[in-house]
């Protein structure tokens, strides 16, 4: 494989032209890159720092076999890759001289390029996150449901809503830009579990359908009310929004340390598919 069948772009409709239907072929997997080529798509790639976003795409015989982009300042995400492919894709960007502080893909592809990287460039590689992706199977509603019921939330919900989602980004150790506008959770739609006198107990984000795909983002319930089945119940409607707007795909990330988490996605009949991994990256000659 040359390194020449990496076709590099700095242009989002170029990169969409070859690649959309590439990434738009596997949506559970490819779920991160089209929210984000979406997200660029509508606002422009400002909000992510100075410089332009750099995509790629692997061509062999007319026909995409991989893809990646790069934000300005952010690590390498790339679609799922050989061990030959991560390797040749490694030494190309390493030989125009561009850096990377981490790379975030599935598993063995992360893995692989870390490894490949390090080849490279010298750099070390350390393992900063592992999370579990599960794709909907068949919805299974659990049984009973809490008292209350499920309600979209509006705009006069806006203040409980950022509480909640700065509550979830502490919890999971993320750090949220300034500006709400700026962060992933800007574009989400939510809903809450509230009980019966209107009080939200729990609350679940979803993201538009993109390419039949709807991944749920985040699901937060405080401390002080969980194990009552809420995050359940809301997790359940906001499922079946997804599937009511014709998406063939519902995901969702969790944490693999969680089996409290775990146990109840798979209760509701969602099913592991892969799991990802973030690694970071210091030293090195291309850094």
């Amino acid at each position: 494989m040359r390194p020449d069948d990496w076709h590099l772009t700095e242009d989002l409709d170029d990169f969409l032209a070859g690649g959309g239907d590439f990434l738009r072929s596997r949506p559970a997997p490819h779920t991160t890159a089209l929210t984000t080529m979406e997200r660029l798509r509508t606002r422009g790639s400002a909000e992510y720092g100075d410089g332009a976003t750099l995509f790629g795409r692997l061509e062999r015989a007319g026909k995409v076999a991989a893809t990646f982009y790069r934000l300005p300042s952010r690590g390498l995400a790339p679609t799922s890759l050989t061990p030959e492919q991560a390797d040749t894709l490694a030494a190309h960007l390493a030989d125009l001289g561009h850096s990377l502080p981490y790379v975030t893909a599935d598993q063995s592809t992360a893995t692989t390029f870390a490894e490949a990287w390090q080849r490279h460039t010298g750099a070390t590689s350390t393992l900063r996150v592992r999370l579990h992706l599960y794709r909907l199977g068949t919805l299974t509603p659990q049984e009973p449901l809490p008292e209350g019921r499920g309600r979209v939330a509006g705009a006069e919900d806006h203040e409980q809503v950022v509480h909640w989602c700065h509550e979830f980004a502490a919890a999971v150790d993320e750090v949220l830009p300034d500006s709400w506008a700026d962060t992933r959770f800007a574009d989400k739609h939510f809903t809450f579990w509230e009980t019966p006198d209107g009080t939200p107990v729990s609350i679940a984000g979803s993201t538009s359908k993109i390419g039949d795909m709807v991944r749920v983002d985040p699901v937060y319930t405080p401390a002080h009310l969980r194990r009552r089945g809420y995050a359940g119940a809301v997790t359940a409607e906001v499922t079946r929004a997804a599937l009511a707007t014709g998406a063939k795909e519902v995901v969702l990330f969790t944490d693999p340390g969680n089996p409290t988490s775990n146990a109840l996605y798979q209760r509701l009949g969602y099913v592991l598919i892969t799991d990802w991994a973030v690694y970071d990256f210091s030293g090195g000659a291309a850094e």
